[in-house]
């Protein structure tokens, strides 16, 4: 459990690669500028709003570790 979020299975289970591919992506073009979203697929640009909210959160919460 961590904040609002509980998971009763172990979390590991549900990454799959491409999902784990997207997560490295995201972070890489966030640290180097490179949001250029007319180059995205729709899969990338719905998983990068969701990971830039997941992180602003994460910030907010005051939990500043992205592992």
């Amino acid at each position: 459990m961590r904040r609002r979020v509980s998971l009763r299975t172990c979390p590991k289970s549900y990454i799959t690669a491409e999902s784990l591919t997207l997560v490295e992506e995201f972070f890489v073009r966030r640290r180097l500028g490179g949001m250029n979203f007319a180059e995205l697929t729709a899969k990338q640009v719905e998983a990068f709003v969701i990971l830039e909210k997941a992180l602003v959160t994460e910030m907010n919460d005051g939990q500043h570790n992205t592992r």
